[in-house]
């Protein structure tokens, strides 16, 4: 791994862990075990390397949800095959947990890719949903631009949900639930 690469994924996990404000330059040094100099000549400083490392993370995110968005199935398999898989529910999302950070959210170039994040798995789930009526899977008179709002907020709600339980079956009872709504949608 590169230096750059180094800093920018000790930021990632600063970020997630501690936030904005807590996550001095000083920590992503000792993370990624280089000198100052080094995080200078790469970053010109702290919200440079903070919006490289929300960027990568919001990309990842991305690559991650297309695994299961663009896979096979219908609508309802590709966006339950979303829901359920494997994620690190307790220490919740990476991306939904920036939009309680008040300094992130602030700053237009660090709120930028959060946003567009967002914006996408909408976008995304809405096409999606909108290929499930078009091909006769789902009832006619589903929103899906609604509905694939809804599907985002569950998710996110259950990561809150879960933290705040210390557990995670709360977000699994989220995910059933949004589950159990799409089924009964492509009931005829």
């Amino acid at each position: 791994m590169t230096t750059q690469d180094r800093l920018i994924e000790s930021t990632r996990a600063l970020l997630w862990e501690r936030g904005y404000v807590g996550t001095s330059p000083k920590a992503i040094q000792q993370r990624a075990g280089v000198g100052q100099g080094s995080m200078y000549h790469h970053f010109t400083g702290k919200p440079d390397l903070a919006l490289a490392a929300i960027t990568r993370t919001a990309d990842e995110r991305r690559a991650q949800a297309e695994a299961q968005l663009g896979g096979p199935g219908t609508a309802v398999q590709r966006i339950t095959a979303y829901l359920r898989r494997e994620r690190d529910v307790l220490k919740g999302c990476p991306i939904g947990r920036l939009t309680q950070d008040p300094d992130v959210m602030a700053d237009p170039a660090l709120r930028r890719p959060v946003e567009q994040m967002f914006a996408w798995l909408r976008t995304r789930l809405t096409g999606i949903l909108a290929e499930g009526l078009a091909a006769g899977e789902l009832r006619p008179g589903l929103d899906p631009a609604a509905t694939a709002s809804a599907v985002v907020a569950v998710l996110q709600g259950g990561y809150v949900l879960a933290r705040a339980a210390d557990g995670t079956e709360p977000f699994d009872q989220a995910v059933d639930g949004i589950l159990g709504l799409l089924a009964v949608a492509g009931q005829h």
